[in-house]
């Protein structure tokens, strides 16, 4: 066999991190080995953009009523009949709905289910569900030691089906001083501000972006401002909250930005406050830039962010929590240093995106062997 056809099954491609891992994917493994295309309920914006450069068809089904529709599940079994993937791989609920029930009525010779999210407010019937659909998959990944436990835990699922494989970040290309100041300039920053860094998907109920602002309110400091990274239906919302505390001019918002290295150069300080949060990519990036990170204590965040060594952990929900922590590292930029050595070390060694194509490569292949699709 000279070509590995995979049929990647997910929910929405936008700008999370779920798509942002799939384009990771897809150019990390070898294109004259395996052939991608991606079903989804909806695609749109720049990372749908970069999966059709790479050369992956995108395939939207729209969204599903509930996870056991039927009309959406003849839709991919229409697209398995003509594709024929050696691997099925569904993320996020819908799309692990779509790699159980594909995969079997199918035959897919391997079905593989990876949970995103560490969730804390899903249904019995839900978890009953994903107990369900994991008994036709091959294998479920975990994208962190909690979503893990969660797995074995929670849904019940035998250790022997259970994989961790740490999400992976592409390691940040080099940003020149000149470039940096650049866009320092254009973003009306002078060498007397505190850069707060932030980045997501504008859903607050999640990301929490207006605990940041209300943090920033309570530390008081007005050369303390925030740098808020992304795109979404709580745009207006964020700024509003910004309005209400009188702190539209230390907010600053460039939008969603393909190439956010230059961004996370201007940084000094990272934080991520959400309610929930299956691994939290943003975290990692942040510590491959060398930043010190703030994070709230949830789902994978408590296994990426080490208390006290590669930032802080707080409460989630808890603006004075990180206002505490803010001001201790305003106080000390050789804490900021130290935090953020040890962050790049940990990032490095953990959560590179070769390491992580490299680890799910292993997984398909093993996968691939003992259903005797590959000989060697």
């Amino acid at each position: 066999m000279t070509m590995i056809r995979i049929l990647h099954c997910i929910e929405t491609i936008a700008t999370g991190g779920v798509e942002q891992v799939r384009l990771t994917l897809v150019k990390g493994l070898d294109k004259e080995k395996y052939e991608h295309k991606i079903i989804c309920t909806w695609e749109g914006g720049a990372i749908a953009e970069e999966l059709k450069g790479e050369g992956v068809e995108l395939i939207p089904i729209g969204g599903f009523a509930q996870p056991l529709e039927w009309s959406k599940h003849k839709e991919v079994l229409k697209i398995i009949k003509t594709f024929k993937p050696h691997i099925i791989h569904g993320a996020i609920y819908e799309g692990m709905a779509m790699a159980a029930v594909g995969g079997v009525l199918g035959k897919v010779p391997v079905v593989i289910m990876e949970e995103t999210s560490h969730p804390i407010s899903r249904s019995k019937k839900a978890i009953y569900l994903q107990r369900l659909f994991a008994k036709a998959a091959d294998k479920v990944i975990g994208i962190a030691p909690s979503v893990v436990k969660y797995l074995k835990d929670t849904v019940k699922l035998p250790k022997s089906k259970v994989v961790l494989i740490n999400n992976g970040v592409n390691l940040p290309r080099k940003v020149s001083l000149e470039e940096q100041n650049q866009l320092k300039t254009t973003l009306g920053i002078s060498s007397d501000d505190i850069i707060i860094g932030s980045a997501g998907r504008f859903y607050n109920e999640v990301k929490r972006f207006t605990d940041i602002l209300e943090t920033i309110k309570l530390v008081n400091n007005p050369n303390l401002k925030l740098l808020l990274l992304g795109q979404g239906q709580d745009q207006e919302l964020i700024l509003n909250k910004a309005k209400e505390l009188n702190l539209e001019q230390q907010l600053i918002m460039p939008g969603f930005q393909s190439d956010t290295a230059p961004y996370y150069q201007i940084m000094d300080i990272f934080c991520i406050a959400s309610a929930h949060e299956g691994f939290g990519l943003v975290a990692a990036e942040a510590m491959l830039h060398s930043l010190p990170v703030i994070a709230t204590r949830v789902g994978g965040l408590q296994d990426v962010v080490i208390d006290q060594e590669t930032g802080f952990q707080v409460p989630a929900f808890n603006p004075s929590a990180i206002a505490e922590k803010l001001q201790v590292l305003i106080n000390n930029p050789q804490l900021r240093i130290e935090m953020g050595k040890a962050g790049h070390k940990r990032a490095t060694q953990h959560y590179t995106a070769d390491r992580y194509c490299q680890q799910v490569e292993n997984l398909y292949l093993s996968l691939l062997k003992q259903k005797g699709i590959l000989s060697i």
